[in-house]
């Protein structure tokens, strides 16, 4: 059964939590590895009011089958209240670094 690569991305408050949560990821199989991309400005919806805020986007790579793993670890460890948590499949990628992601994110 083939396993997808997904691109997980989550927008973090700052680049201490990012990096503590990719840490925590890949130390637990749920991902290959993480990037922190910022800061960045993000412009959203809150609770009825419109809300600025600098973020650090943190993206993930993992596969479908460790996806769950990943949600929960996130959900669980992320101190906003409704995290951005998106995955976006990969349609292509270098066949060695597509393996392994795979290998990483196998359960130990």
């Amino acid at each position: 059964m083939p396993d997808p690569v997904l691109l997980v991305y989550c927008t973090c408050p700052d680049a201490d939590t990012a990096a503590r949560l990719a840490e925590a990821a890949v130390a637990a199989n749920a991902a290959a590895c993480g990037n922190l991309v910022g800061p960045i400005s993000s412009i959203y919806r809150w609770k009825g009011k419109i809300e600025r805020s600098e973020e650090v986007l943190l993206l993930l790579k993992t596969t479908a089958k460790a996806y769950d793993r990943l949600e929960a670890l996130l959900q669980e460890q992320h101190p906003y209240e409704v995290p951005e948590i998106l995955a976006t499949p990969v349609t292509r990628g270098l066949t060695s670094y597509i393996d392994w992601v795979k290998a990483c994110t196998r359960e130990p």
